[in-house]
């Protein structure tokens, strides 16, 4: 395995332990609705960030996104959008099924979509099955999935150890949500095949190889900031048990305090993606499309490593723990066999 192949795992494994910590500043907002608190961590997140931090990259920041063609960047925006769908669905499956088997379903589909369906759309499925590399990375990805079910279930069994319910537990409602989750939110995945052609005008540009794929962002994000910006603004106006006039007129100390952790959740929630690109230009490219997969099996790890140190899991009991770490394990033996794949 080169060099470039473990570094590239080595940021994504950064980006999905941003993506696993990202909610816990959000978890310190209080007083305020839910959709005031996702709306302003949103902006920075899908907003304010990718056109920074693009600003900052481009040396014409207009000129550049001038230069594509409504055809070319219309797909890109979509397929954000279609990821911003994913984003609600999440949150909505995890009200209805629980944490544990709510991620599991959803990250397990969106793994799988978001992977194997890339190559299809990149005409790249024979490569995948007709080459020992490409069969390897689908081990890896079976893999995966199974190291998802693994942890799933020890974070199940450590609700039921805790009389922790879902919400509004509905499994019927639960199970539609966690699979339109799963395929929605593989719209990241198509994004950034989508978005290759900036990612080469980017590079064409100088910008180091670790960044082209950031500007891309500003459409991506955009599509995704829509969805979920409007689906927040029109329930804080038409919920009677919402008012964002009232989520502001909160104390001042508690306003800054809301919006500073806000804020830094939204900042750990884009940095998640600002590693993503680094370790989706360290992966070769004909296997570019194992960046999902990477992702979204070390989200699932990070997250349970998160508990742990949190000390989550501290009077669940042994075999929830045991089961933590060998779907941890198996989420690590994954990563290597991809890698192994896609060195071959």
């Amino acid at each position: 395995m080169n060099n470039s192949i473990v570094l590239g795992i080595i940021w994504h494994l950064i980006g999905a332990a941003s993506a696993a910590c990202f909610y816990a500043p959000f978890k310190q907002v209080k007083s305020w609705s839910w959709e005031t608190m996702w709306s302003l961590g949103g902006f920075f997140s899908w907003i304010i960030l990718p056109w920074a931090v693009s600003y900052v990259l481009l040396p014409d920041f207009w000129a550049y996104y001038g230069s594509f063609s409504f055809a070319t960047l219309l797909p890109v925006f979509l397929f954000g959008a279609m990821w911003g769908i994913g984003n609600i669905n999440y949150g909505l499956t995890m009200r209805y099924l629980g944490m544990s088997l709510g991620i599991g379903i959803a990250i397990g589909i969106t793994l799988i979509i978001g992977t194997l369906m890339t190559p299809v759309l990149q005409g790249k499925i024979g490569m995948l099955f007709g080459t020992a590399g490409g069969r390897l990375t689908l081990l890896g990805v079976l893999v995966a999935v199974i190291g998802v079910a693994i942890v799933s279930y020890a974070g199940y069994l450590k609700e039921k150890a805790l009389g922790i319910q879902a919400e509004e537990f509905n499994l019927k409602k639960g199970l539609i949500l966690a699979v339109m989750c799963g395929i929605f939110s593989a719209g990241m995945s198509f994004a950034m095949s989508a978005a290759v052609p900036m990612h080469d005008a980017a590079r064409a540009l100088g910008i180091d190889p670790l960044y082209v794929a950031l500007p891309s962002y500003v459409v991506i994000m955009g599509g995704g900031a829509i969805v979920n910006l409007g689906f927040c603004i029109i329930r804080l106006a038409t919920r009677k048990n919402l008012s964002l006039r009232a989520d502001m007129s909160v104390a001042k100390s508690l306003l800054v305090a809301n919006i500073l952790f806000s804020i830094l959740g939204g900042t750990m929630w884009y940095l998640q993606f600002f590693f993503y690109a680094w370790g989706h230009a360290s992966i070769p490219i004909e296997y570019d499309y194992m960046s999902w997969m990477l992702h979204m099996s070390f989200y699932v790890l990070c997250g349970g490593i998160v508990g742990l140190v949190l000390k989550e899991w501290v009077c669940v009991g042994r075999k929830p723990v045991r089961i933590l770490c060998l779907g941890a394990l198996v989420i690590i033996l994954a990563a290597n066999i991809v890698g192994l794949g896609m060195a071959l």
